[in-house]
């Protein structure tokens, strides 16, 4: 029991490494919780320092909730066991708590999408390759990085369910719990997407030179 409280707490030590805050201060005395849509995220830092530091900061957002999943085979549940699909669970919620509530930033973080695609990546890896394909098509599309997002977060349980034919109401339910923790952090994304305030993001310089 002792062992399993241990783990859940390192799970969220590892979400709590601010590699946004620290990326940026590190090498570019910038902090981005200060700039831009004052966010400690991949988008955030693509917008404020480039893409170089973008890639680094949600290469590094998606291992540490990678490595947070995995420390579940450290865990005194049997492997394939559904306490041990609850734990990794447990786990997934303590990463991503500490992405969005870090104690090595001040509990100033970011909304945890690379983190917990990262997470869930541990728990249903081939779910999550789809919605990584769908994520790419929205933003390609309507430049929208939030709405990308979202959209990827609610096929999860849709693709889990009708393309890989999977019936664990377990499984079910926490493809449900994604989707709505990220409909819930991305809140005032939605209010700027029905205004059209939303901030675009492009992958590639538009042709006018200009981003919005």
């Amino acid at each position: 029991m002792i062992l399993n409280l241990l783990l859940v707490i390192a799970a969220y030590l590892l979400g709590s490494i601010p590699s946004a805050v620290w990326i940026g201060k590190r090498y570019y005395g910038i902090d981005v919780r200060e700039h831009g849509s004052r966010n400690a995220g991949t988008t955030n830092t693509l917008r404020v320092l480039g893409r170089r530091a973008a890639l680094a900061v949600f290469v590094l957002d998606v291992a540490k909730g990678f490595v947070a999943v995995s420390l579940g085979h450290f865990s005194t549940y049997m492997q394939g066991s559904d306490a041990m699909f609850t734990f990794k669970i447990a786990l997934v919620a303590a990463a991503v708590l500490g992405h969005i509530f870090p104690i090595f930033a001040g509990f100033r973080g970011g909304k945890g999408v690379a983190t917990l695609a990262g997470a869930v990546l541990g728990v249903y890896p081939p779910a999550v390759l789809l919605c990584v394909v769908t994520f790419l098509i929205v933003l390609i599309f309507t430049h929208y990085v939030s709405l990308g997002s979202m959209i990827a977060g609610v096929m999860f349980p849709i693709y889990t369910v009708f393309v890989f034919k999977e019936h664990s109401v377990s499984l079910i339910v926490f493809g449900c719990v994604v989707a709505l923790l990220l409909l819930i952090t991305h809140r005032k994304n939605i209010r700027r997407l029905l205004g059209g305030t939303e901030s675009k993001t492009y992958l590639f310089k538009p042709r006018n030179g200009r981003q919005r």
